[in-house]
């Protein structure tokens, strides 16, 4: 029986790793790569992190897992909800194998809460992209959590507001990282000696965080950089992760089988801002209202989130849900005038994408069903012929949702989804556009540093990787790029058990020593039991999303 460890690093990227294990910075993940066989990962399209790594752990696009974003549409408004694992409709690589027998140990993999009853111990991920770190209801079995704190204490996410940058701010957030670096590897570890699972799989979210703030100190390219002693933040990430690899393999079993994986990659952020919907204001297709609340209400919440501890703020809304949910109306679709839009953005800075104001589903729609793939071509030509003001395409690819995804769930995903177009080698920021104005504009120098919400300086790029060694890999070395959706039957594969027909993806075969067996899909129609958000976690949720701007406050409120 094949003893398996996979270790995720969130948005680590080859553009990174490969110079520096050439280096020798990062001697355990060179050693793997020179044994094993390694490449490219193919992400989901938007490169985010909750539908790329379910997509990893199903083997499955997100038309038939389901979980397309950390939020989805409430049916007949404009509002959304959050998601969490429960919503996935696939097995993941730990169901199948507990099912198979064998004892697995799961941690802090994003969208697992809430944790699923397991052969073994699993501890979920950020149930939002803002939780802060577990606690007992992230944990199975929930006695277990005593352990976690009598041997770590705290097991982090990002447990700092990541909206304001100001001075002292990055040398706190790098230290919290590299604290969370230990404490994850502390505890995978104990795991493995002591719990001693048949696979293993833990993701470390620091790589994809050091990215985000800290990439114009490390790129002397990037439109946004400026000298610092944070130039080598992201090497000492990498590096603390690198040592936690080696870390790691030394508590497993010396004849396991590893695979390292990340959900997407990383790269620099251009100093161009696009603003979805003040385009299609352009081209006729949204009406933005004449007055200009929206624009003060932003002001008023952007102000209030710097002027409350960040422990404070989901208190604060908690006590004043229906201020809050007042608040982000204002501030981020109030601005539009329904009756004259045909068309509107979220303007979600990691997932550029449009939405038809349809009539039906929309509960203020005018565009009527059978117009709908007449006016989404309109749409989609409006955007994908828009120039620059030296006549560069603004948007790269547009893509019709069933371009992207097959499976029940479609319907749930925008109705276009938009790659924009980099600049030099440097993604956009899309940021909201609160009312009219320029489509594109530059971003001051006070504004390079970008905080959530305000454009980040490090951006995800689609092109993630792998490194797959020890028993079962072949010494392959660099192999072409795998989509993302490979990972799963590619671990199956090296576990020893057969490849469930019907999955989206196909094991990496370049990289396997022995043909992968398959069979009929004993799980096929297992789905964990759906287990929404009540209403004091969702509150809760919402003002921890505020606090790192992916949201504001009362933007899910029902």
């Amino acid at each position: 029986m094949t003893r398996l460890l996979v270790i995720g690093l969130d948005g680590a990227t080859l553009d990174l790793i490969r110079p520096w294990a050439a280096a020798g910075r990062l001697p355990v993940l060179s050693r793997l790569m020179d044994a094993g066989a390694w490449g490219p990962l193919r992400s989901t399209i938007p490169a985010a992190s909750f539908p790329a790594w379910t997509s990893l752990v199903t083997g499955v696009n997100p038309g038939r897992h389901g979980v397309l974003d950390f939020t989805e549409r409430v049916p007949g408004t404009y509002r959304v909800r959050f998601v969490n694992g429960s919503y996935r409709r696939v097995p993941a690589l730990w169901t199948r194998l507990s099912a198979a027998g064998r004892r697995v140990a799961v941690l802090t993999v994003p969208a697992t809460y809430p944790p699923e009853p397991v052969d073994g111990v699993m501890v979920s991920g950020f149930d939002s992209p803002l939780a802060t770190a577990i606690d007992g209801s992230f944990v199975h079995p929930r006695a277990f959590y005593r352990d976690i704190r009598r041997l770590v204490g705290r097991v982090p996410f990002a447990d700092f507001q990541e909206v304001t940058t100001g001075p002292g701010w990055h040398t706190g957030a790098l230290a919290r990282l590299l604290d969370g670096v230990e404490r994850r590897t502390k505890l995978a570890a104990w795991l493995l000696e002591r719990q001693r699972p048949d696979a293993l799989m833990v993701v470390f979210g620091e790589s994809d965080t050091v990215a985000h703030h800290f990439w114009r100190f490390h790129d002397p390219r990037s439109p946004r950089h400026a000298p610092s002693p944070f130039a080598g933040a992201i090497a000492r990430v990498y590096e603390a992760l690198d040592r936690a690899v080696g870390a790691l393999l030394a508590a497993a079993p010396p004849d396991a089988a590893v695979a390292i994986v990340s959900d997407h990659g990383s790269g620099g952020a251009s100093d161009r801002v696009v603003h979805l919907n003040r385009r299609l204001a352009e081209c006729g297709l949204l009406g933005f209202r004449r007055a200009s609340r929206g624009r003060l209400a932003g002001l008023v919440r952007a102000a209030a989130l710097r002027a409350v501890p960040r422990r404070l703020q989901g208190a604060l809304v908690r006590r004043a849900p229906a201020a809050a949910g007042r608040l982000e109306g204002l501030h981020r679709l109030a601005g539009i005038e329904w009756s004259r839009t045909l068309a509107y953005a979220e303007e979600l800075d990691y997932h550029p994408s449009v939405w038809l104001n349809l009539r039906g589903r929309e509960p203020e729609g005018v565009v009527d069903p059978a117009a709908y793939r007449a006016t989404r071509g309109r749409v989609a030509a409006a955007l994908a012929g828009w120039r620059d003001e030296a006549g560069r395409p603004v948007v790269e690819r547009v893509w019709r949702r069933e371009e992207l995804y097959a499976g029940p769930f479609v319907g749930r995903a925008p109705d276009l989804v938009l790659e924009l177009a980099r600049l030099d080698g440097y993604s956009p920021s899309c940021l909201r556009s609160v009312g009219p104005g320029p489509a594109l504009r530059r971003l001051a120098p006070a504004e390079h540093g970008g905080g959530k919400g305000r454009g980040m300086n490090g951006a995800h790029r689609r092109d993630g990787l792998f490194i797959l060694a020890g028993a079962g890999v072949r010494r392959a070395g660099e192999l072409g790029p795998a989509d993302i959706v490979d990972v799963a039957p590619t671990v199956l594969a090296l576990a020893g058990e057969p490849v469930p027909a019907g999955l989206d993806g196909r094991p990496i075969a370049a990289a396997l020593d022995a043909e992968p067996r398959s069979a009929p899909d004993p799980l096929a129609d297992t789905a964990p039991a759906l287990r929404p958000f009540d209403d004091d976690e969702t509150r809760d949720l919402e003002a921890r999303l505020a606090a790192l701007g992916y949201l504001e406050p009362g933007r899910t409120s029902e």
